[in-house]
């Protein structure tokens, strides 16, 4: 298959995932589930209109577009915040659709007529910022109250007993961490460029935090004990009234896209906060993994002195080596997943749950803004803490070893969890 021909079809596939996420009614479209997110209907018409702004205008906001400018400027995610986004004149998800539809007939026809030397960058960017969205509405689909919308999710592989609670050695020494254009071309610009780093010993947790570990620390007192925290964390805690995971109820169930469920012990944990992350591993007797220790658990192979791809190798990512692309619509089972392993023997480092880290997002060296600036650049500096290796909701044609998100260390409501890691 050709680049363009791969590229065609992951279009394809980021556009069918999106309009299966709105085939909802109108009401619902335009309802906002939460002040911490879009409504639907933003979203969809967002990601219509960053199409149309790359590929067809040239990244120039002053080239006239499809859209009259007053609506054109409510999608502006830098210039509306999402609280504000449901008293914006949105279009009707009618006139949405239409856009949507039109921006991308349009893309494609440049997709065919692009020459066979040209790069094709812009167009990675656009699949990556559509399944980034689709992500995005799954997180406000899991906090709409009311009768569920979505099903239960499809079947996953069981997990394995024995995983859990265990760690795996990574030798200390130089890796290189981050990725150049050249071998992934598809690449953010947050991951380049790569350079070595030298790591010391450490053990990090072969697989994710479970539900039942999570429980124990919970009925150990671990809402109810400060000198498990730090200062800011408890404070939040306090402030928030933290006693468990979100979604989680005193009876022992959780919620999940608007079903009641018993809580799966052999699952790994999510919508937990950096500071709960934080907190866990202290009580833990460990610490939360740097994102190079992370970085190297992941995709470093000691015995050829390179990084592999995927954790497991070069090969693509399947439904036998890692829960991507959210169809699942929750983790798998700790253990699930043995012929996903890293070099290490780190299981489930891709998909399942995105995973705190204790790094703060900034710059690897030679860091150089993309044709989105503000993607990355913005947010060095601030109060964001690195979460890495995806979750089940992630695309899996978007995710690599070297993908880098963040947030706020009060978030909750994304698909969070916890890997620990200790010195050695």
């Amino acid at each position: 298959m050709s680049s363009r021909e791969a590229l065609a079809r992951d279009l394809t596939l980021a556009r069918e995932r999106t309009l299966r996420l709105v085939d909802l009614d109108d009401t619902e479209l335009l309802r906002q589930y939460d002040p911490l997110m879009s409504p639907l209907v933003w979203d969809l018409a967002h990601i219509g209109w960053q199409e149309e702004l790359w590929l067809l205008r040239g990244n120039d906001p002053a080239r006239p577009g499809l859209l009259e400018p007053n609506v054109e400027r409510c999608y502006d995610a830098f210039q509306n915040s999402r609280a504000s986004r449901v008293d914006l004149p949105l279009l009707p998800p009618t006139d949405a659709r239409t856009y949507c539809a039109t921006v991308r007939d349009k893309a494609l026809d440049s997709l065919d007529a692009l020459p066979d030397d040209a790069d094709d960058f812009t167009f990675g960017l656009v699949v990556s910022h559509e399944n980034q969205h689709d992500e995005t509405m799954l997180q406000a689909l899991n906090l709409r109250t009311g009768p569920a919308l979505l099903d239960s999710g499809t079947p996953l592989p069981p997990g394995r007993p024995g995983v859990a609670g265990t760690s795996v050695p990574v030798p200390g020494g130089p890796f290189v961490l981050g990725v150049d254009a050249a071998d992934e071309p598809q690449s953010l610009d947050n991951e380049r460029s790569a350079h070595l780093v030298d790591v010391p010993s450490f053990r990090i947790g072969r697989v994710p935090v479970t539900n039942g570990e999570w429980r124990v620390f919970i009925a150990d007192g671990g809402y109810r004990e400060p000198r498990w925290w730090s200062e800011r964390g408890w404070q939040h805690r306090q402030n928030a009234n933290l006693v468990a995971p979100q979604f989680w109820r005193p009876d022992g169930s959780r919620i999940r896209f608007g079903h009641v469920e018993q809580i799966p012990d052999d699952e790994p944990v999510q919508h937990v906060s950096y500071f709960e992350a934080e907190a866990y591993a202290a009580w833990a007797g460990a610490r939360l993994p740097t994102e190079e220790e992370w970085e190297k658990a992941c995709a470093w192979d000691p015995a050829v002195g390179r990084r592999r791809r995927f954790p497991w190798g070069s090969g693509e990512p399947t439904g036998a080596l890692a829960n991507l692309g959210g169809d699942a619509l929750r983790p798998a089972p700790v253990g699930a997943y043995p012929g996903g392993a890293s070099a290490y023997g780190a299981e489930q480092m891709l998909g399942d749950v995105w995973e705190w880290t204790s790094s703060p997002i900034r710059p690897w060296p030679g860091f150089t803004p993309m044709l989105y600036e503000q993607y990355t650049q913005p947010f060095f500096g601030g109060d964001f803490h690195v979460l890495r290796g995806g979750a089940w909701s992630v695309a899996a044609g978007i995710l690599r070893p070297s993908f880098r998100n963040w947030d706020h260390p009060i978030r909750r409501q994304i698909f969070s969890g916890v890997r620990l890691a200790w010195d050695v």
